[in-house]
C-alpha cells in the first residue's frame, strides 16, 4: 500500500497515472473485506450528502426584534443566538402579512394571490387547491420523510369547519401532529386525520410539537427528512408550560418565546446527537410581524402586559405592509455548509423556501407553473458576491399590491387611506393610527439609510422611482392586482371564461366602508 501511494506521488514518469490508480484500487478491493465497503449503512452516508435534512421552525406572530441577536431588550433566547452564532442571521428576509397567506407562501414558492384556491376564491386565509405542489411533495418524491407539527391554517380559517381532504396527508406531508388552525379561542389537536384533543391545553403545545418533531427525526434518521414545525405561539392567545411562565422580564409574551427558544435547542441537540447535524439545514423564521393590536395602544411590545411583539427599528405590524410587517427574523444553521456567525442582507423570503431546498436536494421545482421563489443556495454558502442583483419582492396586502422593493429602495404605491381593495382590512385596527395612511403618489423609500420608512426621497431618485413603477406594473400583467386578473394567475377549478377581477368572497365586499384618501 505504502509502495503504491509513493508510485503516485513519487514513481516515474514513464508509468502512466491511471495504471497506478487502477492498480491502488485492485489493492484496496482485495484487501478490505467487501462487507465494510458496500455495507448498506455506509452506502445511506455516502448517499446523504447530495440529499440533506431540513427543518424549519415557523413561529406565529414573532416579531423582527423578538430575538436577543435581532436586538431584544428584554427576552432571553441564548439557543437561537447560539444558532445564529454558529450559523447565518438574514436581516432582509421576508413572509407575507397575515398568517395563512404566508403559510400559502412558504408551502408552494409563490405569492398567495397565484396560487389556486378551491372554489376560484381568493380567500383572507387560502384554502390551498389540492393541484397546488407543496415543498413537501417536491421533496417527498427524492425518497424524504416528511412531517408536519403545529399549525396548518390551508383547509380553511377554522377549527371545526375545515376540508378534510386539504389536511398535510393530502399536501405531500407522511405525518401530522398539529391543529387546522391558528387558537384565536381554543386549538383542537390531531394526529393525522384524528381528532385526539379537542381544547388542548395550549400552554403543552410547544413542547408536544417538539417531542413529536424529535421522535419523527430518530425513526427517520437513516433516510431523508423534511420536518415543518410552524408553532401555535406566540399568537394569542398565549400560554406556556409551567417550567416557563412568569420567569420572563417581558410578561407572557417573554415567557412563550423563551419556551420556543429552549426547544430550537432542543431541535439543534437531537440534531447533533442523531450524527446527522452536517448533513441537516435548520431553518428558523415568523410567519409575518408582530399582532400590535394585541399591545397598548397598538404600540410595540415594551411591556411586561403586552401580548404582542416587537418590531424594534421597523415601521407598524402584522397585516401591514410597513417593513414591521413583513421582514421577519431568520436564522440558517448548517454546520460546515453555512458559513458561521455571518450576517446576510441580501433579499430573501419564504418564497425562495421551496426552490431552494429542491435544488438542495437534486431536484427541481414543479416546471408546470410559474414560481416566484427562487434557489438561494449560494446565499446559504455565504456567497453574496452570487446575490440576484435584480430581485424584487412585492408587498400584497390581501389583492391589492401595496409596495415593490428592489436592493436599497422601497416604493410605497398610491393607494387609499381605507383601501376598499385591501377587504377586510380597510380600516386596518390591527396597526396604530399613525400607520393607517394613504398616498397620494409614489412614496420612496431608502431603506438602508431610514428603516424606519420615514421620509419620502421620490423627488430626489427619480429614475428609481420609474423603474420600481415598471416592475410594479409588470408584476400587476403577470400575477394581477385588485382590478386585474393576472395571466399566471392560477384558477384549477374553471370551467368558462377566467375572472377578470380576483374573486373575493362577496361578504367581504359588502362589509367594506367607502374608501377616503389621505
Amino acid at each position: 500500500m505504502i509502495l503504491i501511494l509513493r508510485c503516485i506521488n513519487n514513481g516515474p514518469s514513464h508509468i502512466p497515472q491511471r495504471l497506478v490508480t487502477k492498480a491502488l484500487w485492485l489493492f484496496v478491493i482485495s484487501a478490505v473485506p467487501l462487507g465494510f465497503l458496500f455495507d448498506s449503512g455506509q452506502l445511506a452516508a455516502d448517499e446523504q450528502p447530495s440529499r440533506p435534512n431540513f427543518v424549519v421552525i415557523f413561529t406565529d406572530d414573532q416579531g423582527y426584534e423578538d430575538v436577543g441577536c435581532f436586538g431584544s431588550p428584554d427576552i432571553r433566547t441564548p439557543r437561537l443566538d447560539a444558532m445564529a452564532a454558529e450559523g447565518m442571521k438574514f436581516t432582509s428576509f421576508y413572509a407575507q402579512p397575515v398568517c395563512g397567506p404566508s403559510r400559502a407562501a412558504i408551502m408552494t414558492g409563490c405569492y398567495p394571490m397565484r396560487v389556486a384556491e378551491r372554489g376560484n376564491t381568493k380567500q383572507v386565509h387560502p384554502i390551498l387547491h389540492s393541484q397546488e405542489v407543496t415543498v413537501a411533495e417536491v421533496l417527498k418524491e427524492q425518497g424524504y420523510a416528511t412531517a408536519c407539527f403545529g399549525k396548518w391554517d390551508l383547509a380553511k380559517h377554522s377549527q371545526n369547519d375545515f376540508f378534510p381532504d386539504l389536511f398535510p396527508a393530502y399536501q405531500g406531508f407522511d405525518y401530522f401532529f398539529g391543529t387546522p388552525t391558528s387558537n384565536d379561542r381554543h386549538a383542537d389537536l390531531y394526529r393525522n386525520e384524528e381528532l385526539i384533543e379537542p381544547a388542548s391545553d395550549m400552554s403543552t403545545l410547544t413542547k408536544r410539537y417538539t417531542d413529536e418533531a424529535i421522535a419523527f427525526m430518530q425513526r427517520n434518521m437513516h433516510k431523508p427528512f423534511f420536518v415543518y414545525i410552524p408553532h401555535t405561539m406566540p399568537h394569542t392567545r398565549l400560554d406556556a408550560s409551567p417550567q416557563f411562565k412568569g420567569k420572563s422580564k417581558r410578561g407572557l409574551y417573554g415567557d412563550v418565546i423563551e419556551e420556543i427558544d429552549f426547544n430550537v435547542g432542543r431541535i439543534l441537540d437531537t440534531v447533533k446527537e442523531l450524527g446527522v447535524a452536517k448533513n441537516t439545514y435548520v431553518v428558523f423564521t415568523s410567519d409575518n410581524g408582530p399582532w400590535l393590536i394585541k399591545n397598548r395602544n397598538h404600540a410595540d411590545g415594551r411591556l411586561p402586559s403586552d401580548h404582542g411583539g416587537s418590531a424594534g427599528p421597523l415601521r407598524s405590524g402584522k397585516v401591514s405592509t410597513f417593513e414591521g410587517g413583513v421582514r421577519v427574523p431568520t436564522i440558517v444553521w448548517g454546520p460546515d455548509r453555512v458559513p458561521a456567525g455571518v450576517t446576510c442582507d441580501k433579499l430573501a423570503s419564504t418564497l425562495d423556501i421551496l426552490p431552494t431546498f429542491a435544488a438542495l436536494a437534486g431536484t427541481s421545482p414543479p416546471n408546470d407553473r410559474v414560481i416566484d421563489g427562487e434557489d438561494i443556495s449560494h446565499l446559504f454558502r455565504g456567497q453574496f458576491d452570487k446575490a440576484n442583483a435584480s430581485k424584487a419582492f412585492y408587498y400584497y396586502l390581501r389583492v391589492q399590491l401595496q409596495a415593490v422593493r428592489q436592493g436599497q429602495w422601497k416604493l410605497h404605491l398610491p393607494r387609499d387611506k381605507e383601501p376598499v381593495e385591501a377587504a377586510p382590512f380597510s380600516r386596518n385596527t390591527h396597526i396604530g393610527p399613525e400607520d393607517r395612511v394613504g398616498f397620494t403618489k409614489p412614496f420612496l423609500v431608502d431603506l438602508e439609510n431610514d428603516i424606519g420608512e420615514t421620509t419620502d426621497v421620490a423627488a430626489r431618485n427619480p429614475e428609481v422611482v420609474n423603474r420600481l413603477l415598471t416592475l410594479a406594473e409588470s408584476m400587476r400583467e403577470d400575477l394581477g392586482d385588485f382590478d386585474r386578473v393576472g395571466k399566471n394567475m392560477r384558477f384549477f377549478d374553471i370551467t368558462g371564461e377566467r375572472p377578470s377581477k380576483p374573486p373575493v368572497p362577496a361578504a367581504r365586499k359588502r362589509n367594506t366602508p367607502k374608501a377616503t384618501s389621505k
